[in-house]
């Protein structure tokens, strides 16, 4: 019978475009020499062969048909108080296409069982079908092989288990950017209390970017793990991976980053980049909420402890031991959801026909308008980096004599403009600079032009009317 779990997804996502010119303010040079770099391959994280295959899972499109998209979608073709959603909260979670709603519909109506456990042929069907999505996974993250990809519950279980597995002492060392969602940085802080880690932080440049200068300073022998953002939950900025991974293998450390924002944004080769461990998970991705992909390199997953210990992890057990059952199934303690994970699969599916570069070309483009129609607004503050080329979809901003969550509050009951607010999951960002939280536009494949420009006209509006600088 097929091995019901594979491998951690290696997903990692780089991307930072090149800077154009001075327009959105001063750039660091470290950044700077970066891109430079990164333009020999439109996509950082994922280098193109020549003898590939024109029709391979990330196809880019020659453009994308968002009309066609949003007809896949629901919810936003179906009035709420006499208007359509605007749906700008994409970096918190996705919205679900058709498709994988129905993926998953079909688990519980024609083969609703356990995958792993019996051998008939409903529970073989769930095993298959769970098999064929890792896989996918696999294959969409170019993943050496499926057994290198698990399916847990979220991004910060994946997180958790390499932070907390690795089995870290006393006097090694774990290297963070001062931007770290909680999910990396409260377990770091708990392991600095619980077992004498030492915790060092990389303080960005001055312009919201990576100073890769500074993490080299922060780098020594001692370090065990390198444990960092791919793209920010709160600017969108991406740091420069590769040049992250190679200077930290040179010190022996191993590498960890929280994909969950890059995914669902961007081409990722594992491989290429060289990452030793990488989590994401499906919702931010159009796929199922509760579904968490883990990728970590085959050479080295057997080394880390599961987070839990139960049934389906171990091979055998007696009364004064157990033993383990090899990665990734080692990780997959319990009943898994089953259902999210073939829709997961379909969601790759779903992302895949859109094209990975023609997502990541929308949104910046979306983010382009969207700032030139606000950077220089009176009261409105962008939350740097300014150059909306190194922000993705996320837009994030405050007006000046409002809270953030007036802000969210008062454009969802206007316009329906749908979007975040607060310290999103990394007060450590906005404590160290001295900001009350922020207002969090994010974009994605079913966004247009037209959803935009209500929005930056409302945002305006509101600054006239309510801002200090009124």
């Amino acid at each position: 019978m097929v091995a019901l779990w594979s491998k951690y997804t290696r997903f990692l996502a780089l991307a930072v475009i090149a800077v154009q010119g001075d327009e959105y303010g001063p750039v660091n040079k470290f950044a700077v020499r970066c891109e430079s770099q990164h333009l020999e391959s439109p996509d950082l994280l994922h280098v193109e062969d020549e003898n590939a295959n024109t029709n391979d899972r990330h196809a880019n499109p020659k453009s994308m048909d968002v009309g066609k998209i949003r007809k896949d979608f629901t919810v936003l073709n179906r009035e709420i108080g006499g208007k359509l959603p605007i749906y700008f909260d994409s970096a918190c979670q996705t919205l679900r296409p058709k498709p994988v709603i129905d993926a998953m519909t079909e688990y519980y109506e024609s083969f609703p069982s356990c995958a792993g456990r019996s051998v008939h042929k409903l529970a073989t069907e769930v095993s298959l079908r769970c098999d064929a999505a890792r896989s996918r996974v696999a294959d969409f993250f170019d993943a050496e092989s499926p057994t290198e990809i698990a399916f847990l519950k979220n991004t910060t279980e994946g997180l958790n288990t390499v932070i907390f597995g690795m089995g870290l002492k006393k006097g090694d060392e774990i290297v963070t950017t001062d931007y770290e969602h909680n999910s990396v940085h409260v377990p770091v802080v708990q392991l600095t209390k619980t077992v004498g880690v030492r915790h060092r932080m990389v303080e960005s440049a001055t312009d919201g970017t990576f100073d890769l200068e500074r993490f080299e300073k922060a780098m020594n022998k001692k370090v065990r793990l390198v444990a960092m953002c791919l793209t920010s939950n709160v600017s969108g900025y991406t740091l420069p991976a590769r040049e992250v991974v190679e200077i930290a293998h040179s010190y022996g450390a191993k590498v960890l980053f929280d994909a969950a924002q890059a995914a669902p944004s961007m081409r990722i080769d594992v491989r290429q980049l060289g990452v030793d461990f990488m989590a994401a998970s499906a919702h931010k991705m159009c796929g199922p909420s509760g579904v968490g992909v883990f990728y970590a390199r085959a050479e080295i997953s057997d080394r880390l402890t599961p987070l839990m210990f139960g049934g389906h992890g171990v091979t055998d057990t007696d009364y004064a031991s157990f033993k383990l059952l090899p990665a990734p199934e080692r990780f997959e303690t319990g009943l898994q959801n089953y259902s999210g994970i073939v829709g997961t699969g379909a969601a790759l599916d779903y992302l895949s026909a859109i094209g990975m570069d023609a997502i990541r070309e929308h949104e910046i483009s979306l983010n382009k308008r969207m700032t030139r129609a606000l950077v220089d607004v009176p009261g409105v503050s962008v939350i740097r980096p300014r150059d909306p080329n190194v922000r993705g979809g996320i837009f994030s901003f405050n007006i000046e004599g409002l809270s953030a969550h007036d802000i969210a509050m008062i454009l969802d009951n206007s316009n329906n403009i749908m979007m975040r607010s607060g310290m999103h999951c990394c007060h450590t960002y906005f404590h160290s600079r001295g900001i009350d939280g922020c207002a969090r536009a994010s974009l994605y494949i079913y966004n247009e032009a037209g959803e935009v420009d209500v929005f930056t006209e409302a945002v305006s509006d509101l600054a006239a009317k309510f801002g200090k600088s009124s």
